[in-house]
């Protein structure tokens, strides 16, 4: 089993595999998934490209379900398992819900990888679901030529506490919970260029749970709230601007960053997705003149199971960062803030 190198099989790893915004974008544009009025009770569908839909039942309960899946970052089977179901969690925690269950989605080139191997990597999306304290409670698997694996993810929200990525306002501050590079880190592992130490970090990052949403759920001073993910954190705050009808500033040098990912992207190492992230919205966002590429690479950087991106109202700060370290969060700093505006981000 440890001869198996599971990126072998992958063209593209965890969220870098993500079809890319503009494309995706053209894709959903010349299709009729929105044609019809949604029901009153979908209280977040696919409007503003939100983390999850969101359905009310009552008036006390509404159940927000996702689903992510992708193919190999990382060569080991319990990494690869552990971290695609934290990343797909993430996308409950971000709407402020408490995940209830899940549904594994699995797809294995039966002829190439041992079943041990398959194992592993289901035994990894369990023991991340036994410690967010639910059952993985079935799923779907299919014979394929590269390994996919994640999970759908059901949770319970109120309906009066959804953290939706539209509801920003002018005036709020942006607080991130994760630092960037993992995307970097993971291009730095196909090339053998990343050391114990750097995967030991890369693993830390992106098996841990985004469990401050809950939390963050039950505050009003929180206005809005998304994971960065495959799109990077240019891509998803722009998500953000264009909901709520904002501009964004982020201020570079405030961003928290991986260190060993700094150091790789200054030597050139960075992933397509990056550049393909850049090609899909670059036009809206805006960096210094003087602006190195890497610092680019940087704010596209595709993030796997990433961190927490949190809009609120200044006098929210000081709670939100104690909630977040509080949790395990110590890298999490404000990095910016919304005004009224275009909806473009500029970088200084």
């Amino acid at each position: 089993m440890q001869e198996i190198k599971l990126t072998q099989f992958s063209h593209g790893g965890g969220c870098g595999c993500k079809i890319a915004p503009a494309i995706l974008s053209e894709i959903l544009a010349g299709s009729s998934l929105s044609a019809f009025a949604p029901p009153a009770d979908l209280l977040v569908g696919t409007e503003t490209s939100d983390d999850a839909a969101v359905y009310r039942l009552n008036d006390q309960q509404a159940i927000v379900a996702t689903t992510d899946f992708f193919t190999p970052i990382v060569d080991d089977p319990w990494d690869f398992g552990r971290i695609a179901a934290t990343n797909a969690l993430s996308d409950v925690y971000a709407m402020g819900a408490r995940p209830i269950m899940a549904l594994a989605v699995v797809g294995m080139p039966l002829d190439k990888l041992p079943l041990e191997v398959i194992r592993r990597i289901l035994e990894g999306g369990k023991s991340v679901c036994d410690a967010a304290g639910i059952p993985i409670a079935g799923g779907h698997s299919i014979d394929v030529l590269e390994p996919i694996y994640g999970l759908i993810a059901l949770g319970l929200v109120h309906p009066d506490k959804v953290k939706r990525n539209s509801a920003a306002r002018a005036g709020d501050v942006l607080i991130l919970g994760k630092p960037l590079g993992v995307g970097i880190l993971s291009a730095a592992l196909k090339k053998n260029l990343l050391s114990a130490d750097g995967y030991g970090q890369m693993i830390a990052h992106t098996t841990r749970l985004n469990t401050p949403g809950l939390a963050l759920s039950d505050m009003p001073g929180v206005h809005a709230l998304t994971d960065v993910t495959g799109f990077g954190l240019a891509g998803h705050l722009l998500e953000i601007c264009r909901g709520s009808r904002l501009s964004a500033t982020v201020r570079f040098d405030d961003l928290p960053l991986i260190a060993d990912a700094v150091s790789f992207v200054q030597q050139g190492i960075s992933t397509g997705a990056s550049s393909r992230n850049w090609t899909s919205y670059g036009a809206d966002v805006n960096l210094a003149p003087d602006c190195p590429e890497w610092r680019q690479k940087l704010v596209t950087d595709p993030q796997t199971s990433g961190g927490l991106l949190v809009a609120c109202a200044p006098e929210a700060v000081a709670e939100v960062l104690e909630v977040f370290r509080g949790e395990g969060f110590g890298e999490a700093r404000v990095i910016g803030a919304l005004a009224e505006g275009p909806a473009k981000l500029k970088v200084v």
